[in-house]
């Protein structure tokens, strides 16, 4: 079986020439949901790439002589959508570095600036203030070098081609991005059985699960020879099992290959155990900006976990209102409450359950997670932007 049909290695061809065929990315009706939304390198890059590599470990950084340069330096970025009264600022003078072969995380709300965010970094929108390098490069300065060596998958599984089988959506990734698809065959292989995907390598992809076109749609931004990738909620339509799998892998994938990765998502679980560091937006702006432990240790705050009878939804109301991070989940007759408080209100909630006759049963002190952190810093600040 011809595992990249001549047609899909013509188009690689003549887009590595600097061509434009009807089967790149984006144009072919092949892609997923018709329409592939797919950040790949630049062509001709590997080589490039190669050559830059031991260069660069010596040049000079921000730091002085001799000091790292970042896989990405953000430095003033804003943007607006829109002008006069109704215009909305998605991106507000935000700066950030990241560490190459760092794994950050990106949290925030709906409409907290996260996509815009990492779309102006990709050049897919274009900023009004503010700048963007990607390993010492700016992006508006020399945009094929800068993006040589940079991937993404954006938005689910819409980044791949349906109508190629699996290897061959890995084979057709690595080649745009610059490499002979045949010498990472072994790597494409790896991928194939970490993800799950080895008895689906001859399978269309327009025939797999939501799930499986998930990890497709991952496999394909690691079949090249990128070290810098973005994923934009890379668990979305995984199942848990899926879901353990990935931040599992992700993290050997990442460290094996040196990679510096970006991960966006909904999913506190994955940014938890996979980050070693996570930025918090809200409002378009960065609002926490610290390794895990770091913005766990941070909150100072008793975490109670309450279990009661008695309480009725007008006082769960008044308990909101009252006190932050009010969780609340029935079963059986039984009221468990979750709510963050310091000393002062640890007394406050109790005698408030006493004055409505409530039955506690069961108080116990439970460790902060993500979650709770990420609620306190965005709570009220929600998302004003794109």
């Amino acid at each position: 079986m011809e595992l990249f049909p001549a047609d899909t290695l013509k188009a690689v061809m003549a887009t590595r020439e600097g061509r434009s065929t009807d089967a790149t990315a984006g144009s072919d009706p092949a892609a997923g949901e018709d329409g592939a939304d797919r950040v790949a390198d630049t062509p001709d890059s590997g080589d490039r790439r190669r050559d830059r590599r031991s260069a660069e470990a010596s040049e000079s950084g921000p730091g002085g002589a001799g000091a790292a340069v970042p896989a990405v330096a953000v430095s003033g970025l804003s943007k607006r959508f829109g002008s006069g009264p109704d215009a909305v600022t998605a991106v507000d003078d935000v700066s950030v570095e990241i560490e190459a072969g760092s794994i950050v995380g990106l949290l925030g709300p709906n409409g907290a600036g996260k996509t815009t965010l990492i779309k102006s970094i990709l050049g897919m929108v274009l900023p009004d203030e503010g700048s963007v390098r990607l390993h010492g490069i700016d992006v508006r300065e020399d945009s094929r070098a800068a993006y040589a060596r940079v991937d993404a998958m954006l938005e689910g599984a819409r980044n791949d081609y349906w109508r190629l089988t699996v290897r061959e959506n890995l084979r057709y990734f690595a080649a745009i991005g610059g490499v002979d698809p045949d010498s990472v065959a072994e790597r494409h292989d790896r991928l194939l059985d970490r993800f799950g995907l080895d008895s689906k390598v001859d399978t269309a992809v327009r025939n797999l699960s939501r799930g499986m076109k998930q990890k497709v749609s991952i496999a394909s931004v690691l079949a090249g020879d990128a070290d810098v990738v973005f994923l934009d909620e890379p668990t979305l339509g995984l199942d848990v099992e899926s879901s353990r799998t990935l931040r599992a892998e992700l993290r050997r994938i990442a460290e094996e290959r040196g990679l510096t990765v970006v991960v966006s998502s909904h999913d506190m679980d994955v940014v938890e155990a996979v980050c070693d560091r996570v930025l918090i937006m809200s409002g378009g702006r960065i609002v926490a900006d610290d390794a895990v432990e770091a913005l766990l240790a941070g909150d100072d705050r008793h975490r109670l976990r309450v279990v009661a009878r008695g309480i009725d939804p007008g006082l769960v109301a008044d308990l909101r209102r009252e006190f932050d991070g009010v969780a609340v989940d029935t079963e059986a007759g039984r009221t468990r409450l979750r709510v963050a408080v310091d000393t002062d209100d640890l007394y406050a909630l109790v005698a408030r359950l006493r004055e409505h006759d409530v039955t506690i049963d069961r108080l116990d002190t439970v460790e902060p997670d993500l979650e709770d952190v990420f609620v306190d810093l965005t709570r009220g600040t929600g998302g004003h932007s794109r």
